[in-house]
């Protein structure tokens, strides 16, 4: 994906949950109407250079990808255990700054899209690219935090999705599907083999479950850079889509899974 830079948004009424995976790692949201703080006018900013393709080509890459990795997982978590009702999204983005900081990691959509904030964060119907700001966390919330991060010149995307008790059944069993598709994509995902193999694996687990596939959010490439070839790895199947998995290739997988809807909208 390559606009970061505005919150998407479900229709009104409609939700979405997601994660994604960089060089191992995850995304998410749900249901409510869009809201003031979903209208706030949003600044685009520049695009970064146009995206090469990051293959792994020796050991020292792999470790420096797991070191990045590794970070993107704490601030994740960190995030998630610091995150309770009453407090503001802006208030748990400078919790992952500090954690990035302590790391001598660099926010990668600050680095790449002078992002407003250190992380993304998404409450219900926002599902993705959430700017923090005043908006607090309530309880029953579904809170999407996307982390992602550079040190030393490589990259890891990131992203998880927590209920802010009390949990409700629809938002687990989203939840839950939406882990289901994370790891049957990564099950098939081998060289050599179509990238259709992944939106297959999303989509289906998705329909077993009762859910739909937002269709216009996409995995990516990553490592070099947050956004790089391949670009619009689908969350399905498509019969012009005649791409392969080459060995060394560092992707994300992104499945987001909602309740009816099948597309997102960028406020504004």
């Amino acid at each position: 994906m390559t606009l970061p830079v505005r919150r998407m948004l479900t229709p009104p009424s409609r939700g979405a949950v997601g994660r994604a995976m960089g060089p191992r790692l995850a995304d998410a949201t749900l249901t409510s109407p869009i809201t003031a703080h979903a209208r706030e006018r949003l600044e685009f900013v520049p695009r970064p250079p146009p995206p090469t393709l990051m293959t792994i080509d020796n050991d020292d890459d792999i470790a420096a990808l797991k070191r990045i990795g590794r970070i993107v997982a704490q601030t994740l978590r960190v995030m998630q255990d610091a995150a309770e009702p009453g407090m503001t999204t802006a208030e748990l983005d400078a919790v992952g700054a500090r954690c990035f900081a302590s790391h001598g990691a660099r926010s990668a959509p600050q680095l790449t899209y002078q992002f407003p904030g250190a992380t993304c964060i998404s409450i219900n119907e926002e599902v993705a690219h959430g700017i923090p700001g005043t908006r607090r966390i309530q309880a029953g919330d579904l809170v999407n935090i996307d982390v992602s991060a550079e040190l030393d010149g490589y990259f890891a995307d990131s992203g998880g999705s927590f209920i802010v008790d009390p949990e409700s059944r629809v938002l687990r069993r989203l939840c839950d599907a939406t882990r289901a598709a994370l790891d049957a994509a990564i099950a098939v995902a081998s060289a050599g083999r179509s990238y259709n193999v992944i939106g297959e694996a999303i989509s289906s687990t998705a329909k077993r479950a009762g859910f739909t596939v937002i269709r216009n959010l996409c995995s990516h490439g990553v490592g070099r850079g947050l956004h790089e070839d391949p670009e619009f790895i689908l969350p399905y199947a498509h019969a012009g889509e005649h791409r392969r998995l080459q060995e060394g290739q560092v992707i994300t997988i992104e499945p987001f899974l909602s309740t009816r809807a099948d597309s997102v909208t960028e406020a504004g």
